[in-house]
């Protein structure tokens, strides 16, 4: 019966979110309420909800997104000036997961990942 998981970010300012996810590659999905901004990339929906005391140092949101072609999406990001996590970088994990970390304007955690090739 569940069929899809939608995960709510805090975020302190709209049109920054919105920028920042699409240059990622989101698109609004919807924008009509001020306090609240829904975006999707492919199968990927993400709903942002204002917080506007929220400080990023102290935010602990998160997010996975499983992906394919993780060294392509990766180089890209890389390429329009999206800055890679310091601890974030493209690695092999011993869970047998391929993985890296952003972090948003809000310092809400993104990593995606792919599960890596058996060798």
């Amino acid at each position: 019966m569940i069929e899809l998981i939608i995960p709510k970010l805090p975020m302190r300012h709209k049109e920054t979110t919105e920028n920042f996810y699409a240059l990622l590659g989101f698109e609004v999905l919807q924008n009509e309420f001020p306090h609240y901004l829904m975006m999707k990339k492919e199968t990927v929906e993400i709903h942002f909800f204002e917080y506007q005391d929220l400080i990023p140092a102290a935010n602990y949101g998160q997010i996975y997104i499983r992906c394919s072609n993780l060294e392509k999406l990766y180089k890209h990001y890389i390429e329009i000036g999206v800055k890679i996590h310091p601890a974030g970088s493209l690695q092999k994990k011993h869970w047998n997961q391929t993985e890296f970390s952003i972090l948003d304007p809000d310092h809400n955690l993104i990593t995606f990942g792919e599960k890596s090739l058996s060798v």
